[in-house]
């Protein structure tokens, strides 16, 4: 193998497809970025059983062939190569000779015969708008667990019709909902899928415009955009009746500056011991907000806001349940959705037309 390679091409690609190499392979070989070059194309794939991810970029080869490289070595040469400059990698023996200017590296080849062979991505079931699938993907991702002992939780759930796409995502403590559209191209999708959330915020953070196209099977889902395809193996999509949970109305509802309440739970929360509540106080025309109390000492500040269906209404909530569903809010102004104090409420935006983020948190008992 012999290709010549823009090297902030080369860098971009191997760092994309490096970020789901696993921290503690099955294999040896699995810790290395597998590079295949023909046509005037390099495709570049990593692969974990569980993930995979493959890039191609355009290069000129001079000798087409197959390697695999020490994936995270690979990826901190390219990132630290000159800029505007062009790389050649060159295979001779047991060694890839790495060169850039006047920079050169020569890195072992792992056995190519041992690398497995990857996942053929399902078929396209429709498309989604890059910069919302990833906003989607901050809004849920934070309300799933890092627990595998209960899989359906460390997942967001998607379910795919004509209507549009919604996720959903819970922790027990959290759960959160948003529709985002969707093109469909397939005739009268009905699709339920759970994706793991760890690998799908790992792919989000790279999205910014265009479009992803979706693909589905029983097994697998496959995000493909600008030239990269990403699969994920699925979770078993059982998953909670989340519709008939965050879709409740309750009678009570405060109207408050998301940005000022969140800096106010974060001054306040500063004297919270472990595991306590902040607590908040409604008023007809403004939101106190009290912590602490105990050895470490009490803070207390006060955000203006409105209150709906109640003169006065006490609840508490654990800070970081709070702060998680309020940075979720896309408006302003936050929606505080509440029916008594030992009761989750739903925090969405003040102007949320059907189908926006939803966000029902647990409250606590107030002391």
């Amino acid at each position: 193998m012999k290709i010549t390679v823009d090297a902030q091409t080369l860098a971009e690609a191997v760092a994309w497809t490096a970020r789901v190499l696993p921290h503690r392979p099955s294999m040896p070989v699995l810790a290395g970025l597998h590079l295949e070059a023909a046509d005037d194309t390099v495709t570049l794939s990593a692969f974990d059983y569980d993930v995979s991810a493959r890039a191609s970029i355009s290069a000129d080869v001079a000798e087409p062939g197959t390697v695999v490289l020490p994936g995270k070595v690979l990826a901190e040469i390219t990132r630290a190569l000159p800029a505007r400059r062009t790389a050649e990698l060159a295979l001779s023996g047991a060694e890839v000779t790495l060169t850039c200017g006047t920079a050169e590296f020569g890195l072992l080849t792992l056995p190519v015969d041992d690398y497995p062979a990857l996942p053929e991505p399902p078929q396209a079931v429709g498309t989604l708008d890059a910069a919302q699938l990833r906003r989607l993907v901050e809004q849920m991702a934070p309300c799933t667990s890092r627990d595998n002992t209960l899989p359906m939780l460390t997942g967001i759930r998607f379910d795919l019709t004509t209507d549009g796409a919604t996720a959903a995502a819970t922790d027990r403590y959290l759960m959160a909902s948003r529709t985002i559209s969707w093109q469909p191209t397939v005739d009268d999708p009905q699709i339920g899928l759970l994706v793991p959330a760890e690998p799908l915020q790992g792919l989000s953070k790279g999205l910014s415009a265009g479009q992803v196209e979706l693909g589905v099977n029983d097994k697998l889902a496959a995000f493909t955009t600008g030239g990269r395809t990403t699969t994920m193996r699925l979770l078993d999509p059982q998953f909670v009746d989340y519709a008939s949970r965050i879709g409740v109305d309750m009678p009570v509802s405060a109207t408050v500056d998301k940005a000022e309440l969140i800096a106010a739970v974060k001054r306040v929360s500063l004297v919270a011991e472990r595991n306590t509540a902040v607590r908040l106080t409604f008023t007809e025309c403004e939101v106190l907000v009290q912590a602490g109390g105990g050895d470490v000492g009490r803070g207390a500040d006060t955000v203006a806001g409105t209150l709906e269906g109640a003169e006065t209404f006490h609840i508490a909530f654990a800070p970081n349940f709070m702060l998680t569903a309020l940075e979720g809010v896309d408006e302003d102004r936050a929606r505080i959705i509440m029916q008594a104090a030992n009761m989750p409420a739903i925090f969405t935006g003040a102007d949320a037309e059907p189908g926006a983020y939803r966000c029902l948190a647990m409250s606590l008992r107030l002391a």
